[in-house]
């Protein structure tokens, strides 16, 4: 089986840059895409994330606002200064980085986000939205893996599709999202029996539990598409997916690798969100 590698970093920057023309054409009309980023704590990976997110904005062009609270700041501040955000003008998107303190609730943050602004699509209306087919902004890594397969020129529609893992950010939204292109969608999950019997049916095998090497060759068939979103460590201290990479390509018609597969698309999606967001509060200002 010839294997093909589905490059993360060259689909993302050729969508950052049309993400950048369409920038370019808002600040014609005095208007500049921003982005709000909420950091409570100092958690080092959603640090790293949010120097990420950061940084993307600014070379695109947009305008990006951090906000840093204290570990110990009351769940009503942080849902004052959401508030705040929401009625901003120059702000499109609001973004929350999680995990939150545990005496915060993430479902009441999420909540409070207006829908008009959630560019991680996690707010419930944009859930719902997203479940009956309509235009709603979606789950950024999710949002990713379909624009990877659209990238390939991947038939979806009739396809069995395999998602293993159930998370709210990912596993979930990912299998709607194949399920709106019409195809047939099974979920795995730690409580699934004989995971094998199930990943062996997959044309796409989606991998998105969070643990290393999780899905060998045993578990592919032969010519199926393998997208890997696990983001883990193995015992040397290197980034690694779900997905044993080496074992895996031999068999698979294509695959996404761990770093530079589905990562570098979740924040361009976020972008993408954010410059959609920015569009769609002109136009109802237009109205």
């Amino acid at each position: 089986m010839a294997m093909n590698l589905i490059d993360g970093k060259e689909i993302a920057r050729q969508k950052r840059s049309f993400i950048a023309e369409e920038v370019e054409k808002f600040k014609k009309e005095g208007i500049v895409p921003g982005l709000a980023v909420i950091l409570v704590g100092n958690n080092p990976a959603s640090k790293t994330y949010v120097t990420n997110k950061e940084r993307t904005c600014r070379e695109l062009g947009m305008h990006s606002v951090l906000i840093e609270l204290e570990e110990d700041v009351s769940e009503q501040v942080l849902l004052e200064k959401v508030m705040e955000l929401n009625a901003d003008p120059d702000i499109h998107g609001i973004l929350v980085q999680m995990p939150l303190p545990i005496h915060i609730s993430e479902i009441k943050v999420i909540e409070t986000i207006s829908p008009d602004k959630d560019v991680d699509g996690f707010h419930p209306v944009n859930i719902g939205r997203m479940m009956t087919g309509q235009d709603a902004f979606l789950p950024c890594t999710p949002f990713g893996v379909i624009e990877m397969l659209d990238y390939i020129n991947a038939d979806i529609s009739g396809k069995h599709v395999v998602v293993v893992g159930r998370s709210n950010i990912v596993g979930k939204p990912a299998g709607q999202l194949f399920l709106n292109k019409n195809a047939t969608v099974t979920y795995c999950h730690s409580k699934s029996t004989d995971l094998m019997q199930y990943t062996r049916q997959a044309d796409i095998l989606v991998a998105a539990v969070g643990k290393v090497n999780l899905i060998t060759k045993d578990h592919v068939k032969e010519g199926a598409i393998v997208i890997d979103v696990g983001m883990n460590r193995n015992n040397e201290g290197k980034l690694c997916g779900d997905v044993d990479f080496d074992n895996v390509k031999e068999v698979a018609s294509y695959i996404t690798p761990v770093p530079g597969g589905v990562g570098p698309m979740t924040i361009t999606m976020l972008m993408f969100n954010t410059l959609k967001a920015a569009k769609s509060i002109r136009q109802k200002q237009n109205l």
